[in-house]
């Protein structure tokens, strides 16, 4: 029993980071429509982003600093990618965004295999363990899974509490009535893409800190968020935190009751009993 509590106790830490980097998925869909398939790549920059800033032995900048500067370089970076690759083709098929996103996937991953390699990099940190009764917890994952937090609390207020949020929600809601209030919707979808991408880049900060990775190790996460905006509703970044939290649990306890390869037997199992059951996701609407 000790070993199941501490193993879901590490899961749902895990979760936190999940869910954060499904949100920044959910939000370009839930705003523009767009799938984006470049959301794992993105995930790998902010691995790497963190390893350039901190440096691969742990000099340099301290690593929760360098995820601050990541954050902007995503922030950046989405801005660019919305202009070259996704603004021209809004109103096309969605087929044309597909491919369009999955076009700037393919250029990162060539890229980032030509200058990493594919060989398996880490940032050596550690914050030590947290001993709670019986339950030990590492120092980095309670570290990620409250930054985690933090940023989505900050989100909300940004959504809800400041005038590019509203306009953002605004958008999302109806561009056409937003642009007729005077609402620019090109910068507002600008932004919109540009926080996903943020948020992608700063989830893969923080798994850099406590799992080793390559160029390639986004395309995992990038699975994963398809998983968890499904469970919890596409366009919901409070249900994306939620199916995050349910799918770190998946994670916890499956493996002291089968071989870990069964994990993503069953994250996808569950994934296809939303979408026959419950298409809309838990917190979507019906």
């Amino acid at each position: 029993m000790d070993h199941l509590v501490a193993s879901l106790a590490d899961g749902l830490l895990l979760g936190f980071v999940y869910g954060l980097a499904a949100m920044g998925l959910t939000i370009i869909f839930g705003v523009m429509d767009v799938v984006n398939l470049a959301h794992g790549p993105l995930i790998a920059l902010g691995m790497f982003g963190i390893l350039l800033l901190a440096g691969a032995s742990g000099a340099g900048l301290h690593p929760y600093v360098a995820l601050i500067v990541v954050a902007f370089i995503g922030l950046a970076f989405g801005f660019i990618i919305y202009f070259i690759a996704v603004h021209r083709i809004l109103e096309a098929p969605h087929l044309s965004s597909l491919l369009s996103t999955f076009s700037i996937n393919m250029m990162i991953i060539g890229v980032g295999t030509a200058v990493f390699t594919t060989s398996p990099q880490n940032v050596e940190f550690s914050l030590g363990s947290v001993q709670i009764g019986s339950v030990t917890l590492l120092g980095t994952r309670l570290v990620a899974a409250l930054i985690a937090l933090s940023v989505t609390g900050l989100l909300y207020l940004f959504l809800y509490r400041t005038p590019p949020g509203k306009a953002i929600r605004a958008v999302a809601n109806n561009r056409a009535a937003a642009e007729l209030m005077g609402i620019p919707a090109t910068q507002t979808l600008a932004l919109s893409f540009g926080i996903g991408s943020m948020l992608a880049m700063l989830s893969g900060g923080l798994i850099a800190t406590f799992f080793s990775f390559n160029i390639l190790s986004g395309g995992i996460y990038e699975l994963k968020s398809f998983v968890i905006v499904v469970l919890g509703g596409l366009g919901n970044p409070t249900g994306a935190l939620l199916g995050g939290l349910i799918l770190g649990a998946i994670e916890g306890i499956v493996p002291t009751f089968m071989p870990v390869s069964w994990v993503p037997v069953i994250e996808f199992l569950l994934f296809v009993i939303i979408m026959v059951v419950r298409p809309s996701g838990l917190l979507g609407e019906r």
